[in-house]
């Protein structure tokens, strides 16, 4: 006999889950076990929809976009390219589920996405492309770190989106990625589960819309990834002494220090390995101070030491082109002015041209111009040392720098310069060109250079004099005459 079941034995299961969600902790269990149920239970209607039929031969009820009644009557809203999260509707409030984020977030149809008439939130690809909602999502969560006008912060260390050269180093993937997971070891957090999918990639667009705005090709983000990819990338604002004309940071703030240790040491002896291959000896040490006004606009101090002539060196930097721009070549223009007894005496007045071209990303080649108006013959300060330097004859000069960079590692160079004097080398005592070469390593914002150069000067108007003028010794500017000397470079912020 056949048992018969009144409606006591099954209560209705809509009434019992209404009951269920109206407490909060009842929504993330209901949400996976409406998804699991409307799975099985909606999973036939495909098939159904495909033969226009039920199964029992009927026509079906529902078609492909309309909401089923379970789902209405459920509260459920589907989201049209989602698998993963459901929209639910309780107690006057919207919820959205992302089950495989394991989040449940709070919000008004219209913030997420959700217009009438429409079963689906903005996906990321259409999302990314309304730049409202990326510059909304900037302003209220990325401007206090980043600045309202995205040119970054000094004090939290964030870079200017509005630099090509920042531009330059990023992709689409890799932004989203970095907004989607944050940044270990910095100030960036994770913003998974904090804002949608669809904010993410819009956020992301519009941070990549701060860039150059350039012909937007079929694909431009993959044009753009394949054109930096030629594009070399100096490690620091010199080879050794010729300048790579790099264009810096806006508000970057960038320290030099040289050494070179162009002196004999003191000890006599056929071992030159104890004195460290000459790091024993004296050095004469130069530093320098850059700060970037915009990202083309710069201005720098530098200053040499007592032994050279108390050199003060001050000077303006403008780039003109940029490879990362889609320019052939990088350029830039320098004017210095160089006075001796810090800046007292025997002043130099320096004009600069700075061009390179990236022979795709591993290298770069460099050609410097210069021309000198009342350029002094470099040599060794004599008398006590608050002497002032000797007045010596000023002539007018001009130089062709040339140098060359070569990544052997992703983050370790070998750099080589040559810096022949074209007009008046007689006049300032120079037999031979300055010349130098040496290894190069790069660590995040830092770069060290370890060379070998037969040139003390590290200003513009005495890098092209030599060692035989500076010692006194007409054979000191020849290979056997090479003395050690490293750089230093630190970008501050």
């Amino acid at each position: 006999m056949r048992r018969h079941y009144s409606p006591i034995d099954f209560p209705d299961p809509c009434s019992r889950t209404s009951d269920f969600l109206r407490y909060p902790g009842g929504i993330w269990v209901a949400a996976v076990s409406i998804t699991c149920l409307l799975a099985l239970v909606l999973q036939p209607s495909k098939t159904q929809a495909a033969t226009g039929s039920s199964p029992d031969g009927v026509a079906s009820m529902a078609t492909p976009g309309t909401p089923s009644p379970l789902a209405e009557m459920l509260g459920v809203r589907f989201i049209e390219g989602s698998t993963s999260a459901v929209l639910i509707e309780r107690g006057g409030k919207t919820y959205v589920v992302d089950l495989m984020a394991q989040t449940i977030r709070e919000g008004d149809l219209h913030r997420v996405g959700y217009t009438e008439g429409q079963q689906s939130l903005a996906s990321p690809q259409s999302s990314a492309r309304d730049p409202e909602l990326g510059a909304k999502v900037f302003a209220d969560k990325c401007s206090a770190c980043h600045g309202a006008d995205a040119r970054g912060n000094a004090r939290a260390g964030t870079p200017d989106f509005t630099s090509p050269r920042v531009q330059a180093t990023l992709t689409d993937a890799g932004t989203i990625k970095t907004i989607r997971e944050g940044k270990k070891g910095t100030p960036m957090p994770a913003w998974s589960g904090k804002l949608s999918e669809a904010e993410i990639s819009a956020v992301a667009s519009f941070v990549r819309s701060l860039g150059p705005q350039k012909t937007t090709p079929a694909n431009p983000s993959a044009s753009g990834e394949k054109q930096n990819a030629k594009v070399y990338e100096p490690a620091d604002d010199y080879l050794y002494s010729l300048p790579t004309g790099r264009r810096v940071d806006r508000h970057g703030f960038y320290f030099n220090f040289t050494h070179r240790f162009a002196y004999n040491p003191a000890f006599t002896g056929p071992s030159i390995g104890n004195t460290l291959f000459g790091l024993d000896g004296y050095s004469i040490s130069s530093f320098g101070l850059r700060f970037g006004v915009t990202d083309k606009l710069s201005v720098s101090a530098y200053r040499s030491p007592s032994v050279i002539g108390r050199p003060i060196e001050l000077m303006a930097a403008y780039h003109l082109w940029d490879e990362h721009d889609g320019n052939p070549l990088n350029a830039s223009f320098r004017i210095s002015v160089d006075g001796q007894g810090d800046f007292s005496r025997n002043f130099t007045t320096n004009f600069e041209g700075v061009f390179s071209r990236s022979l795709r990303r591993r290298a770069q080649l460099y050609l410097v111009p210069t021309v000198s108006l009342q350029n002094r013959m470099l040599i060794s300060k004599p008398g006590a040392l608050s002497a002032p330097p000797p007045g010596l004859p000023g002539v007018n000069s001009f130089s062709l720098g040339f140098g060359g960079a070569l990544d052997i590692r992703p983050s370790v160079a070998l750099v080589a310069e040559v810096i022949p004097t074209l007009v008046n080398r007689p006049e300032l005592g120079i037999h031979r060109p300055a010349y130098s070469f040496g290894i190069q390593k790069r660590v995040h914002r830092h770069a060290f250079t370890l060379g070998f150069s037969n040139s003390p000067g590290t200003v513009v108007s005495q890098r092209a004099g030599t060692r035989a003028t500076f010692v006194g010794d007409p054979s000191a500017d020849t290979p056997s005459g090479l003395f050690i000397g490293f750089d230093l470079m630190r970008q501050i912020y």
